[in-house]
């Protein structure tokens, strides 16, 4: 996905007046001016207090909804700024995979610091909280917060317990062509009480590995609860329902088709760990009672 070049423009232009960081105080701890280039370390800076060091963020940031407001728009996902950020003066950027290698590639020739995490599971994100804190000079706060966030999964994970039954569930990331869910999210779901049908393709970090050639081993998998996360679209279950052979399946047949959005699930931070995976939960928690 990528924004328009004049929404990042215009943006970078609105909010120049607010991008200059405090001055820099006597004993300071850690980078002061930061540019996130994806928005699971502007959520997690603005969950540890330290909003205030955040010069520039992701245009596709949603959480927290103040970020929009208050801080320049200065990349895409697998394209940014580079003239805008540098005009930022950061000293440390944030970025997210191998797909924002370029970019990264580019900061670093002028040199910039540039950390690019690459976590894929739910222990991952709870450790890149704790780093990423700790690259900032709250490590105390960070493990806190980390430590919270992992008492509520287990909260989640022992409601779960209690179930009458697990119900098989088919997470669908993408669907042109169809592509099933990546670690973190497969995790979540078994947190939350849920069996993936397709446990062999989770582990897979790639989406081009996760991709389904056709529509047709969905079928005999049988998943009871169909999610659907199309990352920039909304999800069709008409669409979905559609497929040929699908009104066999029971998610079909029962109408257990789910939108969960993709921020809330798809970006590998404190999202997921919190309103992604409860949404799951409240899903799944329904069927399961219903069919007990």
């Amino acid at each position: 996905m990528t924004a328009p070049d004049s929404d990042v423009a215009r943006s970078t232009a609105a909010h120049a007046a607010d991008s200059a960081a405090p001055p820099v105080t006597a004993g300071a701890v850690g980078p002061q001016r930061i540019v996130c280039l994806t928005e699971e370390p502007t959520e997690t800076l603005y969950a540890l207090g330290q909003q205030h060091r955040i010069v520039g963020i992701s245009g596709f940031t949603v959480r927290p909804a103040i970020a929009r407001k208050e801080k320049p728009k200065v990349s895409a996902f697998t394209s940014a700024k580079i003239d805008e950020i540098l005009r930022l003066e950061p000293d440390f950027v944030v970025g997210f995979s191998d797909i924002q290698a370029d970019i990264a590639s580019a900061l670093i020739r002028h040199g910039v610091e540039v950390w690019i995490s690459n976590h894929r599971s739910v222990p991952g994100i709870l450790d890149y909280i704790r780093r990423l804190g700790a690259l900032v000079g709250v490590a105390d706060q960070a493990n806190a917060y980390a430590d919270e966030l992992q008492r509520g999964l287990d909260a989640i994970e022992a409601q779960a317990a209690t179930l009458p039954r697990r119900p098989k569930v088919y997470f669908e990331e993408w669907d042109e062509p169809l592509i099933t869910g990546i670690r973190w999210v497969v995790e979540l779901m078994r947190i939350a009480g849920g069996d993936d049908v397709f446990p062999e393709l989770a582990n897979e970090s790639l989406a081009k590995n996760r991709i389904l050639a056709t529509t047709d081993p969905v079928v005999p998998r049988a998943p009871d609860i169909i999610f659907g996360s199309w990352c920039g679209k909304k999800f069709r279950p008409e669409k979905v329902a559609a497929r040929p052979g699908w009104d066999a399946i029971p998610a079909v047949r029962d109408g257990e088709l789910h939108e969960i959005k993709s921020p809330l699930i798809l970006q590998p931070g404190p999202a997921a760990l919190t309103d992604g995976v409860q949404a799951l939960s409240r899903v799944i928690d329904a069927w399961a009672r219903r069919h007990a």
